[in-house]
């Protein structure tokens, strides 16, 4: 018996149908497979404002193939919108939030099954850790990318060239009237940032976990395709709870092992390492994914390469064969035998795949011809990072994969950027922002305006950024994220002082500073840790409960104990 059919059969249920047909469901329908449309659609977020066309479409689907459809909204909230102020504290949060309000509307509503619309950073990992721990059919679709903007500074430009302008118009590099004109032009119409960002990097690992139809990541929000996708999905749900193909039938350690090695193979966002870690526990996977990204990415390399890599976008991906291709080149390293959403094998949907553009060989390259011969993400530690550190070598030049500079350290991302726009930051520092972890933070906040006015003051090839926060996937430079132990933590980060030398030793996979080990241990003793920056509301309880970056930043039950 279907989970609907437990609320929605027999004379003693009378008051669960009579509530649905008050919204004008029918007796027809109500006899029918319910399926959930989980959609974060709102006027906050691009990429998410065609989600109410594209829902439709999932309806259309969902009727066609005998279910009938109910749709409820989700929060989500727009990183860029968040970044650089009290806003992005919520961020990572929100992702919790995600999750948990789509567990509680799929238990309250007792779906067969769900359907995820949504598309930005922290909504799609959000999703699909619901839909790994209700452990019910479910799949993802997301919006679809946004086309790129006016050319600018050799590459078409995107709503992130604003601010990396905002550091050339600081350092004189450009006049007033070019730096207005982007504002009208950067972003040309909706849908998920145009570069291979968090959020079209964890769209595309939705599609290597065999969570979303082939094409389903890369599609245009604008596109045809992306209405079919919409109606194919619809009809595909429909077929996975009759067949009771459930989330862990799909995500399952050789699935995140996949999209792992595709992660690497795209030089994808460093937030995807926390993201499938949380993935993976929700799933209850007994798999280490930070320490996967560490052995694979020696032996993955990097066959595509997008924007901030180059200055090739997500549409030219889609157009040169998009997710499907790449897993084609790549599935002599994958495990295909794994069940997908399509209800067959990825090698069965490899095999199947009709590609609607010949191949142009800009974006994706074969495992013969690569871009690079390792991974482009990387797992550093050291006495600076004794956890785990996460850097992406496949976004920076090469010259920067051994750096070694002085220390200038902020106990804010604020305060950092105002230094570095009053140019109080110079060739050969590394700079140091801390307290910024899932704790300390709270929500481990970008570092991305910090690492843009580098790039826009020109010091993108001589500095250095390391931070317990995180990074935007757009961000490129030699930096350093997800320090952990964490500086409230009492992390080495945070005994750290102007002057020290740091060294970033990417092929070594190693972040130390020159200090003694004599001189660290009388620092820590010196060392308090500071108040938490919220004592009230979802934040108050989240500073309590955040867990390490390195596990992923997930919420540490064990901490109730000690509350």
């Amino acid at each position: 018996m279907g989970r609907s059919k437990k609320i929605l059969t027999g004379n003693e249920n009378q008051y669960y149908r009579a509530t649905l047909k008050a919204m004008g469901f029918t007796t027809e329908d109500l006899k029918r497979p319910v399926i959930g449309i989980a959609n974060a659609w709102s006027e906050c977020v691009p990429g998410h404002y065609n989600l109410r066309q594209v829902a439709q479409r999932v309806k259309d689907g969902i009727y066609r193939a005998g279910g009938t459809p109910i749709e409820f909204g989700v929060l989500g909230g727009c990183d860029g919108m968040a970044n650089g102020h009290v806003g992005m504290h919520y961020i990572l949060p929100s992702r919790e939030l995600v999750a948990s309000s789509i567990e509680s509307m799929a238990q309250i509503n007792q779906f067969d099954g769900l359907v995820l619309l949504g598309s930005c950073d922290k909504i799609v990992p959000g999703m699909l850790m619901a839909a790994a721990r209700l452990d019910i059919p479910c799949i993802f679709l997301p919006g679809g990318p946004m086309e790129g903007g006016m050319v600018f500074d050799g590459r078409q430009s995107d709503q992130t060239t604003a601010t990396e302008a905002y550091g050339m118009l600081s350092a004189g590099k450009i006049t007033e009237q070019e730096y207005q004109a982007l504002e009208d032009t950067a972003c040309p119409g909706c849908g998920s940032c145009s570069y291979l960002g968090t959020a079209n990097t964890m769209c595309s690992l939705a599609e290597a976990l065999g969570m979303t139809l082939p094409d389903g990541a890369n599609a245009p929000a604008a596109s045809a395709h992306r209405s079919q996708l919409g109606e194919e999905t619809g009809m595909k749900i429909v077929e996975l709870v009759e067949r009771d193909i459930t989330v862990r039938k799909v995500i399952t350690p050789g699935s995140i092992r996949n999209a792992i090695k595709a992660c690497l193979a795209m030089s994808g966002s460093t937030n995807a390492v926390m993201h499938l870690t949380a993935v993976a526990h929700e799933a209850e996977l007994d798999i280490d994914v930070l320490q996967l990204f560490d052995n694979l990415s020696n032996s993955t390399p990097q066959i595509a390469k997008m924007n901030p890599a180059c200055k090739y976008n997500m549409i030219d991906f889609y157009h040169d064969g998009g997710m499907p291709r790449l897993l084609e080149n790549l599935q002599s390293l994958l495990e295909t035998d794994v069940m997908t959403v399509t209800g067959k094998t990825l090698a069965e949907n490899i095999a199947e795949h009709r590609y609607r553009y010949p191949a142009t060989g800009l974006v994706n390259h074969t495992l013969d011809d690569p871009f690079g011969y390792s991974g482009g993400v990387a797992v550093l530690r050291g006495n600076l990072a004794p956890s785990t550190g996460i850097t992406k070598p496949g976004a920076f030049d090469k010259s920067l994969h051994h750096f070694e500079g002085e220390a200038i350290c902020f106990d804010c991302e604020e305060d950092a950027e105002e230094a570095i726009l009053a140019g109080e930051v110079h060739e050969g520092h590394v700079v140091v922002i801390r307290y910024e972890g899932p704790k300390g933070g709270p929500g481990m906040r970008e570092m991305y305006k910090a690492m843009k006015y580098l790039y826009g003051r020109g010091l993108a090839l001589s500095t250095a950024l390391i931070t317990d926060g995180r990074f935007s996937g757009t961000n490129n430079g030699c930096f350093v994220g997800h320090i952990s132990p964490e500086a409230s933590e009492g992390g080495p980060i945070a005994l750290v002082r102007d002057g020290d030398r740091i060294v970033i030793n990417v092929e070594q996979r190693s972040l130390n500073v020159l200090v003694s080990d004599e001189e660290l241990a009388a620092r820590k003793t010196a060392w308090k840790a500071p108040e938490p920056k919220f004592t009230r509301g979802w934040l108050g309880l989240y500073c309590k409960l955040a867990g390490s970056g390195a596990e992923g930043a997930v919420l540490d039950m064990k901490k109730l104990k000690e509350l």
